[in-house]
């Protein structure tokens, strides 16, 4: 691309700032316009569950880049601006209030948005969703205001805030439609594994409960909420309500530019969209995965990082693929854990366990006719290369010696 060239970049998230980097470490020395609608620039999200809101990590530490860095870069930030159009024939983006911004290329970063509890109550007595930087602070906040928290969903989110919660010694009450948490992730051993750990630290979970309300005092977005309502007419008492139940990727802009969206905005392995002059990566990208076969949306921090850096790149029309293997971690309490790879519920025939199960010190395996398709280690570290290589590998593999903690890896 010339020197002249423009490359719009819209969402100001982690995606979006390893894209702008990329651009620049790849020599692109063109205009670079950065636009997002929240007031802070790029920041990371997982610490917003994890050492932020445990008050364990600083402010500053949650944003990817120093505030200078911007300036010293080359990049334009436009904070605070929402775009509500892209205008595909002029090749511009068209915010809030009718300024425009043409563009030769564009990447949508737009990432995604909770999903929003639609039982009565649920918009009246200040229910707390957690995405933003924001969000993040104002749950700290509640936090102080009384002890009693109940948390809807036990997904990753879910899970993560309750381990928070309970370090700062409130009570804290987990709901969850399915039989156990992550099952759709980790399936029913693993599952089990992480609903004992919580259970050990004192967190009531309450599994196949369908919630019916919210209770509070006050209405019309600025009530005090009081309870959680469920479908038998239990009313858990609580003095914050924390819904984590999913996220929807944000597709608004492309749905009305008429791009291919399904799950996410589709594009190909170099994250092209239908159009060649646009890419999306990132929470909204679904993208195809040449060694898996399939389209994938993957909602975790490591992918958002690879998919910008990997936007750049394509941008600037360097033949590269999206190949990698997903990669996700969790802290909860005194368990770390790190998962590489994709397993999708019914597509595993066999789980091996390498290590200690009561202990929380292994590593598992999910496999299909006797090949690794997915691991997770927990509370052991300096494997996951070894274990993205057995996937990669898709060699059948000896079981025995696989769940054998004196084999190395790197023999199996």
């Amino acid at each position: 691309m010339a020197d002249t060239s423009t490359i719009v970049i819209v969402g100001a998230g982690l995606t979006a700032a390893f894209a702008a980097q990329g651009l620049r470490e790849e020599g692109f020395e063109g205009r670079i316009l950065l636009i997002g609608a929240e007031p802070e620039r790029p920041y990371e999200r997982p610490p917003l569950s994890k050492g932020y809101l445990l008050g364990t990590s600083p402010r500053d530490e949650v944003f990817v880049h120093p505030a200078q860095w911007y300036d010293e870069n080359r990049v334009e930030l436009v904070l605070r601006a929402e775009v509500v159009a892209i205008d595909r024939e002029s090749g511009e983006v068209v915010l809030k209030g009718g300024v425009r911004h043409a563009y030769d290329r564009l990447l949508l970063a737009t990432g995604s948005e909770p999903r929003r509890l639609s039982v009565p109550g649920a918009t009246d007595y200040g229910v707390m969703y957690l995405r933003r930087l924001e969000d993040s602070d104002r749950i700290k906040a509640a936090f102080t205001r009384g002890p009693r928290v109940v948390i809807v969903g036990a997904g990753w989110i879910g899970l993560e805030t309750a381990a928070a919660a309970r370090a700062a010694g409130l009570e804290v009450t987990v709901l969850e439609a399915a039989e156990l948490p992550l099952l759709r992730v980790l399936g029913p051993e693993m599952a089990r594994m992480f609903a004992d750990l919580h259970r050990e630290h004192g967190v009531d979970l309450r599994f196949g409960v369908q919630v019916a309300g919210i209770t509070g005092t006050g209405a019309d977005g600025g009530g005090a909420v009081t309870g959680v309502e469920l479908g038998d007419g239990t009313v858990i008492p609580a003095d914050l309500v924390l819904v984590g139940v999913g996220i929807t990727p944000s597709v608004a802009l492309a749905v009305e530019a008429g791009l291919d969206v399904d799950d996410g905005v589709l594009v190909d392995d170099h994250l092209r969209t239908s159009d060649p002059a646009i890419f999306a990566a990132g929470d909204v990208a679904n993208a195809f995965h040449p060694r898996l076969g399939t389209h994938i949306r993957v909602e975790h921090w490591e992918n958002a990082r690879r998919q910008g850096a990997l936007a750049a790149r394509t941008m600037l029309g360097q033949d590269a693929v999206f190949d990698r293997l997903p990669y996700f971690f969790s802290d909860q309490y005194d368990l770390g854990m790190e998962y590489v790879g994709y397993a999708e519920p019914g597509a595993y025939d066999h789980l091996v366990i390498r290590g200690d199960l009561d202990k929380r010190e292994l590593v598992a395996f999910w496999l299909a006719e006797g090949r690794v398709l997915a691991g997770m280690n927990v509370n052991v570290w300096d494997v996951v290369g070894e274990v993205e290589a057995l996937i990669l590998s898709a060699r059948v593999v000896d079981v025995e010696r696989l769940a054998n903690p004196g084999i190395a890896l790197a023999d199996v």
